[in-house]
């Protein structure tokens, strides 16, 4: 069982509180209409307005990860779904920095012989491979020379080389936590375990709204091909969409390459790493 800690606010953000406009949300109302919301000049938005939005612990997540915390008023990781190593939800357990050879994966080894149906919070690190030294040992190498690596080192050798873990929930939630402070991104976080939330897909979204008060639930940019929003109106739920434009930035070993983890953005620009995120800041290649 996942027994990470996480911080919660003492209550939501509500929006409208932001000085700066968000971009990357698009609103689709249960007639089928569409548009790009500003939360603050836009009559839809007031005090009772939360949205909530949550995604699965991967590891080291990439940059649409935090895009989607960031436009969100409180995230949710879904830690009690069905752990699954394969397909277009089998990125859980790894993820992919930039080295001279191209990208490489890091990939944390978890135990899933004969344990098809574990939950991801039940989920075990295999205690015989050395993951964690092999991990620090790539970041080292790879990102050693960039601006802002020294700037967070500390944290990740003390995950990788000072400490042991059982647990991959726990292992990503620190990580994940350490990064949403890392870019700035101040919101409230629970998980689905924690507050009781159940069900499979839609309704699983669904009971998560319901368990924490929020009337609005942000997609990832691919909702749109699997929520079915008759459901969501009839339990009065708004569904909104991310809309996702990955930024371009400078990297080592040449030509940009998209969909790293967030790592790669942070050890490059730091404390600007936020703004170029949200497309506040384009970087002069």
């Amino acid at each position: 069982m996942c027994h990470c800690v996480i911080a919660i606010a003492a209550s939501p953000p509500r929006l409208g509180t932001r000085n700066d406009k968000p971009n990357g949300v698009m609103a689709r109302s249960p007639s089928g209409r569409r548009g790009n919301l500003n939360r603050q000049n836009s009559d839809t938005w007031s005090n009772k307005t939360m949205i909530l939005t949550g995604h699965q612990p991967n590891y080291l997540p990439y940059l649409g990860f935090f895009h989607k915390v960031y436009h969100s008023d409180l995230f949710v990781i879904v830690d009690n779904v069905q752990y699954v190593k394969r397909g277009p939800f089998g990125w859980v357990s790894r993820n992919r920095i930039k080295t001279a050879t191209g990208p490489q994966w890091l990939s944390v080894p978890v135990l899933v012989k004969g344990k098809f149906e574990q939950k991801i919070m039940e989920t075990l690190i295999n205690p015989e491979l050395p993951w964690g030294r092999k991990h620090w040992k790539s970041l080292l190498v790879n990102y050693g020379k960039t601006p802002y690596f020294y700037k967070y080192a500390d944290f990740f050798e003390e995950m990788y080389m000072k400490r042991s873990w059982e647990n991959f929930c726990d292992l990503s939630c620190h990580f994940i936590l350490y990064l949403l402070k890392s870019f700035g991104i101040d919101r409230p976080v629970k998980k689905a375990s924690e507050i009781g939330a159940s069900g499979k897909g839609d309704e699983l979204i669904l009971d998560m709204c319901e368990k924490t008060g929020a009337d609005q639930y942000l997609h990832g940019k691919h909702g749109k091909d699997y929520a079915d929003e008759t459901k969501f109106s009839a339990r009065k739920i708004r569904s909104l969409y991310q809309e996702f434009d990955h930024p371009v930035y400078h990297q080592q070993f040449g030509e940009f390459v998209p969909n790293l983890s967030a790592i790669d953005l942070l050890f490059n620009y730091g404390g600007e790493s936020l703004d170029i995120l949200l497309g506040r800041k384009k970087v002069n290649l």
